[in-house]
């Protein structure tokens, strides 16, 4: 069976690096932080420390991606679509949470740098080259 592998260019590499260094950054943050984050963000703690702590592997995948000489074209889509996910995610969050102000511009914060990343990630998917290799 094959599978289709990229050849990744800086630009993928950056771009999968810097969404592992700010996942890997903001799980740390939540969920060291999540008791003394909850009363200022007006959001529970364990949903912050639930959150914090799915970003750490996630950041350990997205970094894996990003480090590897050959990624699977499928699996940096699914980290686009996975990232722009969240962003949706994170407005509906924000719209229904009834967290305070500060909560709610950290939500909004995170949503716009995970959406920039998720727009380079995707520009540059589409120009890295394609290499087939054995699965």
């Amino acid at each position: 069976m094959f599978t289709t592998r990229l050849l990744p260019t800086r630009f993928l590499r950056l771009s999968l690096l810097a969404d592992a260094a700010a996942s890997g950054a903001t799980g740390l943050l939540l969920a060291a932080g999540a008791d003394g984050l909850a009363g200022p963000f007006g959001l529970p703690a364990a949903l912050l420390r639930g959150v914090g702590l799915f970003f750490l592997p996630w950041a350990a995948l997205v970094a894996w991606l990003g480090l590897s000489a050959a990624p699977p074209r499928n699996a940096v889509r699914a980290v686009v679509a996975l990232n722009l996910a969240w962003v949706a995610e994170s407005a509906l969050g924000v719209a229904l949470l009834g967290a305070t102000a500060l909560g709610n511009g950290f939500i909004a914060f995170q949503a716009l740098a995970v959406l920039g990343l998720a727009i380079a990630q995707a520009a540059a998917l589409r120009q890295a080259p394609l290499r087939a290799a054995l699965a």
